[in-house]
């Protein structure tokens, strides 16, 4: 079975979206600077990205990737879409992080 590791909302103003987060849900700030933040939640991650930087998106964790583009936080991923206008993000971790599972 696979697993969601992300969605990813646009928002307006990263850093304001998650202080609203952290202060009105149960969730905690993982990181964050002025184009992307990532808040944890007991069951999954929520992403809060600015829309020049990222599209709005879900991601499944992919151990198969391969050349994708390389994140700040050690991620590789690529984009895809589902055919029904979602865009979806196949994203792997270094094995000392997420990938345990």
């Amino acid at each position: 079975m696979e697993k969601i590791d992300h969605i990813a909302l646009v928002v307006s103003n990263v850093p304001k979206a998650a202080r609203w987060y952290e202060a009105n849900r149960d969730c905690k700030i993982k990181y964050q600077d002025n184009t992307w933040a990532i808040l944890e939640f007991d069951n999954i991650d929520l992403a809060l990205v600015s829309a020049a930087e990222h599209p709005p998106h879900i991601a499944f964790v992919d151990k198969s990737i391969k050349n994708g583009t390389k994140h700040r936080d050690g991620s590789e991923s690529i984009y895809d879409h589902d055919g029904f206008g979602n865009i979806i993000e196949k994203i792997k971790y270094p094995k000392k992080d997420k990938e345990k599972t």
